[in-house]
């Protein structure tokens, strides 16, 4: 699955949103590209689960 999270904008929030995302699915593969905003998840969590735990984090996907 694929997400656009504006509010990434450098490497420290890549590393905020990965440890988000790992801390629902700790094999999840995370692909982040801060230039583009740009979040690339392999995981066996949900959709749902995966936005919501960014949205907590401060990062909120479109």
């Amino acid at each position: 699955m694929e997400f656009h999270v504006e509010d990434m904008t450098c490497g420290g929030c890549a590393r905020g949103v990965t440890r988000a995302i790992q801390a629902i699915d700790a094999n999840a593969k995370v692909i982040t590209e801060p230039p583009n905003r740009s979040v690339k998840v392999e995981t066996t969590a949900t959709q749902q689960q995966i936005v919501e735990a960014l949205t907590e984090a401060g990062f909120p996907p479109r």
